[in-house]
């Protein structure tokens, strides 16, 4: 392992480990404003770092994922940062983030106190370095198949409508995150139910879309005022090839036909060509206010085949069915809009002709 450490003014080390043959290596660390508590029987760790790393692989990194870790055991002693969007070439550094605030026992223990390892590299051909301990191979890779898909589109726009029609697609990507409703779900798995007893069973209605591997049949789920649970839903795979993980975005309408993205029915699955299969899932979807919900959508949002590779709406499907003012900006998006945001146009144009 490589690591590198930083003593706390306790005497304790925050320490970085990583594989001698990680393609990402430490350059430095600021551990400055991070500090540690008691606070009754743990110790409270607030961690504000900022590491900087180096791509010492041979590929451009698009994406890493991070475990940031006090106490493998505890809850609340470990964490994860993830950073899509890159676009690290071999040899330059960048820098990872990282603010968290974490739990660990308070009596003493041997080893560092905050111990930071690599999860996943996810590099611009979309092979991928790491443990994958949380799955982050699939979530990066999701990422940057929208990542593409966006650029796609915004290169589009300039080609087709000129830089006055690209910052026109940039205003109108803010004003949908102004405008974008929001709802404070918590999502939880194997919890107890605390509204259904006030609560009835929906039917699902589903955005059919041609191009989507994975096809929506039926599908219901127990809603209450607070809460939605235990959604059960039907699918065929209608591709010619194995699909081994989807998810269903879950879409929740009120009384007075207010609709917000609540969540998603995520399914593991190895679905043949042309197979039907019922899926369930024990997630419940807790919200911080009553929602009087009326009626309820699905749609597919992500299908994984068995190779790895990954199919997701384009934005056109999303914009025809209005979907692009319930879900919020993929992180390329987001990215992209803040650049045009700081640095102008000029500088986000340049940005897409990097790719």
């Amino acid at each position: 392992m490589v690591a590198a450490c930083l003593a706390t003014a306790a005497g304790q080390t925050l320490r970085v480990d990583f594989p001698a043959e990680s393609p990402v290596t430490v350059v430095s660390a600021d551990w400055g404003a991070s500090e540690a508590s008691p606070r009754g029987g743990a110790l409270v760790v607030d961690l504000h770092t900022t590491l900087r790393l180096r791509n010492s692989g041979a590929a451009a990194i698009r994406g890493v994922t991070l475990v940031v870790l006090a106490q493998e055991v505890t809850p609340g002693g470990k964490a994860s940062v993830s950073v899509p969007s890159l676009n690290v070439a071999p040899g330059e550094t960048f820098p990872v983030r990282i603010d968290l605030r974490l739990l660990r026992p308070l009596q003493a223990t041997a080893g560092p106190l905050v111990r930071v390892e690599l999860d996943g590299v996810l590099f611009d051909d979309l092979t991928f370095y790491g443990p994958d301990r949380l799955n982050s191979r699939r979530t990066m890779t999701a990422w940057e198949i929208e990542a593409r898909r966006d650029r796609r589109y915004f290169k589009s726009v300039l080609a087709a409508r000129g830089p006055e029609g690209l910052r026109q697609e940039m205003l109108a990507s803010l004003a949908r995150q102004a405008d974008r409703p929001s709802l404070d779900v918590q999502i939880s798995r194997r919890g107890r139910a605390t509204a259904l007893a006030a609560g009835r069973r929906l039917e699902f209605a589903f955005l059919r879309w041609p191009d989507a591997p994975v096809e929506p049949l039926s599908g219901a789920a127990l809603v209450a005022p607070q809460e939605a649970r235990d959604a059960v839903l039907d699918v065929r795979n209608r591709s010619g090839r194995l699909v081994r993980y989807f998810e269903i975005g879950w879409i929740l309408q009120d009384r007075f036909g207010r609709e917000y993205l609540a969540g998603s029915v995520p399914a593991e699955i190895l679905l043949r060509p042309g197979e039907t299969a019922q899926v369930s899932t024990d997630t419940t979807l807790r919200f911080s206010r009553a929602v009087p919900v009326e009626a309820m959508k699905g749609f597919v949002s992500r299908v994984e085949f068995d190779n790895g590779e990954f199919w997701v709406p384009s934005r056109e499907r999303l914009a025809g069915d209005r979907l692009d003012r319930l879900i919020g900006p993929s992180p390329e998006e987001q990215r992209l809009v803040n650049l045009y945001r700081k640095k102008g146009l000029e500088a986000l144009i340049d940005e897409l002709n990097r790719f």
